[in-house]
């Protein structure tokens, strides 16, 4: 028997041969499985972040917004004075809520706005940049004239596996509230928010 003619039968014996058949599917199934898994962690990682950057952004403006002389709660705060310690106490508790993400990838802002009669919104004292003239805040809170504690969070969030694809992204978000007593002179008693 000459190799010519045994060939057509090698070529049937291995159309008929089922053996490997799970291993290739497996090869053509493994990197959509894992590419579905890989996206999974990076969404549910991506959105925990963004949650965790809402949470500070309401902590720095609650912790800030309840430190008033009438406030049991608001430690050493007297007199409606915030000294420069204790805004660095207000932003290291609020930052340890992004654990355990990093930490230094948080850039937090505490302002406070003052509203008047005219709906007029001016930013009295800020732990960041101070912008001038009037602020743009939702119509809903310069209805009331008044005081709002404001705050800003950013993070520069870099994911763990698509980070070749999309780089840093940044997430943010920001809180208006209402001061409990009245709004906090910061860092001294000639920066006050009315």
């Amino acid at each position: 028997m000459t190799a010519t003619s045994s060939m057509p039968r090698m070529i049937r014996r291995f159309g008929r041969d089922r053996r490997g058949v799970s291993a290739v599917e497996f090869a053509f199934i493994a990197p959509v499985m894992i590419g579905l898994y890989l996206g999974c962690v990076e969404i549910s990682d991506g959105a925990a972040v963004d949650r965790k950057v809402s949470l500070v952004a309401g902590a720095l403006a609650n912790l800030t917004a309840s430190c008033g002389s009438r406030n049991a709660n608001s430690g050493s705060c007297a007199n409606n004075i915030l000294s420069a310690t204790e805004m660095n106490n207000i932003l290291a508790a609020s930052s340890a809520i992004i654990a355990p993400y990093n930490a230094a990838n948080l850039t937090m802002t505490v302002s406070c706005l003052s509203v008047d009669a005219n709906k007029n919104v001016t930013m009295k004292w800020s732990t960041g940049t101070l912008q001038s003239g009037s602020v743009t805040i939702p119509a809903a809170l310069a209805a009331v004239p008044g005081t709002l504690i404001y705050s800003t969070v950013s993070y520069a969030y870099t994911p763990i596996v698509g980070y070749t694809i999309t780089g840093s992204l940044t997430l943010s978000d920001h809180m208006y509230m209402s001061p409990r007593t009245q709004a906090p002179s910061y860092p001294d008693s000639t920066k006050t928010c009315s």
